[in-house]
């Protein structure tokens, strides 16, 4: 069975000849050597192929504000591609599917666009602060990988700033490769990012009180981290307006990932901006929105909270997931906040404005990484295939399709977060403890 997954993927990618017949898998093996090889060759997305996409966009790149202006005028962070899914669209029929392509940010996810906003105001704080005499600042992070490969990308192109982040034990050796290639210091401490984070505060503290100084860059809770992540929202708003002509479109969910609730605060809050804002089109097209927060068991830090009986903010014991991306055992309680205001906003004006809480299992999750690999032929760690699994699982889908099912004439769309902890190697590796008969 996984032999046949396996073909089927690298038929659809063009990576194995499309005559080659499914039943003759037995008699003709392939070498499996060559095909990693190959696939990592062909399939795995060049900084070429990144830029390439991202300027056939013919979307304004300019945002509808100045948010986070200065960052996206020194090209920190990317406007990405907004696209329409055949194939999820088919599935969720009769709504259209898009997808927001955060995996072709710079760092490889759309961390990107908060570290971004937060090290550029940081520095322009840090020269103010000292005038002529300002000297080398140093950032210092926790992180699961992604944010410190983000504020890491972000910071090599911001003059006299230096990054130490600190990882846990359960951070993949890809990434700890990665942060190390681009310049970063690194340091693997703890079983999991809680304890990865004590020791980055300590670090801070200690700097401060040597008198050498270090800003310490959390890697979901920060209030210029989430006004950053908005700026997916203006983008998505702005690329449906010019890709669809009926005035009458509705955004009817928006998938996202939830780890320490960073992204979700960033999404709650760009759609706040442009439901009050004074463009009458853009509000009309959130207005009624529903925002799925997608996690994995054994690692749905926010759906402990959201759901708990007396509102009170809910602390994992640890982290059960291979989505160890998402490992957060509390989230940030900015999120609870933001969550309940959007959906008592829907309550109370009857607009369908609502946070869903979606908990996938682990095997969906990659699932939904190897269906999305085979359906666009793009690679994503299961972090982001949690945001995807309400759309390829079945027992999601129909959950969703429900939700919605009171307006039908709505777009999806997905914020396809990215992540860098992932290659064919290791797609493989999932398919084989995952996905079986």
């Amino acid at each position: 069975m996984l032999l046949t997954i396996t073909i089927t993927l690298l038929v659809i990618a063009g990576l194995f000849p499309s005559s080659y017949s499914l039943s003759n898998s037995k008699r003709q093996q392939p070498n499996f050597q060559d095909i990693v090889s190959k696939m990592r060759a062909d399939l795995t997305l060049s900084a070429q192929t990144k830029e390439a996409l991202s300027s056939s966009s013919n979307v304004d790149a300019s945002p509808p504000s100045c948010v986070a202006q200065e960052a996206r005028s020194l090209k920190l962070f990317s406007t990405t591609p907004l696209i329409h899914s055949a194939p999820l669209s088919r599935l969720c029929h009769p709504h259209p599917v898009y997808l927001k392509l955060d995996l072709l940010q710079p760092s490889g996810s759309f961390k990107d666009r908060g570290m971004a906003h937060l090290c550029t105001t940081v520095q322009k704080m840090h020269n103010s602060a000292n005038g002529e005499n300002s000297h080398r600042m140093k950032v210092i992070s926790s992180s699961g990988g992604n944010a410190g490969l983000a504020v890491t990308t972000v910071a090599r192109n911001i003059p006299q700033m230096d990054v130490t982040v600190i990882v846990p034990e359960t951070t993949k050796p890809l990434v700890v490769e990665k942060l190390r290639a681009l310049g970063a210091e690194v340091t693997i401490h703890g079983k999991n990012w809680n304890e990865a984070d004590a020791l980055a505060r300590q670090l801070v503290d200690d700097a401060k009180k040597s008198g050498g100084g270090a800003v310490y860059v959390s890697p979901y809770d920060n209030p210029l981290l989430w006004t950053g992540h908005s700026t997916v929202i203006d983008e998505i708003i702005t690329q449906l307006l010019e890709q669809r002509s009926t005035n009458e479109m509705k955004i009817g969910a928006i998938l996202a990932s939830v780890g320490g609730g960073g992204l979700l605060c960033g999404v709650l809050e760009g759609i706040e901006r442009n439901y009050h804002g004074s463009n009458e089109s853009r509000s009309k097209l959130v207005r009624g929105t529903k925002v799925l927060a997608c996690e994995t068991e054994g690692a749905a830090s926010f759906a402990a909270s959201f759901n708990s009986p007396d509102g009170s903010l809910i602390r994992l014991d640890g982290i059960n997931s291979i989505a160890t991306s998402l490992g957060a055992l509390e989230v940030t309680p900015a999120v609870i906040q933001r969550s309940r205001r959007h959906r008592d906003r829907g309550e109370i004006s009857n607009s369908g404005d609502d946070v869903i809480s979606y908990v996938c299992t682990d095997i969906e999750a990659v699932q939904g990484c190897v269906q999305f690999s085979s359906d666009h032929r793009m690679l994503v760690e299961p972090a982001c295939g949690a945001s995807l699994a309400p759309l390829y699982s079945d027992r999601l889908r129909n959950r969703l399709l429900s939700e919605l099912k009171d307006n039908e004439d709505s777009v999806i769309v997905v914020e396809v977060c990215g992540g860098s902890g992932v290659n064919l190697n290791l797609l493989i590796d999932w398919m084989e403890s995952f996905v079986n008969d």
